[in-house]
């Protein structure tokens, strides 16, 4: 993959986690908003982070 390829992909994921950030505060659920919101911003730094909480969040409220 092209450097910018790689670029546009995390980019992509982090505008991905903001949008599931909004969806969860639009639902009532303002502490999985919040964890949401930090996965975006740790995203910048280590790209994939944002996903995993997005998939670990989905999974926990699949168990509940």
């Amino acid at each position: 993959m092209t450097s910018t390829t790689v670029q546009s992909a995390n980019k992509l994921g982090i505008v991905s986690t903001l949008v599931d950030a909004a969806l969860a505060f639009a639902r009532g659920r303002p502490k999985s908003g919040f964890l949401l919101l930090g996965a975006a911003v740790l995203s910048t730094r280590i790209p994939g982070v944002g996903a995993a909480v997005s998939l670990f969040l989905r999974i926990v409220r699949r168990l509940q």
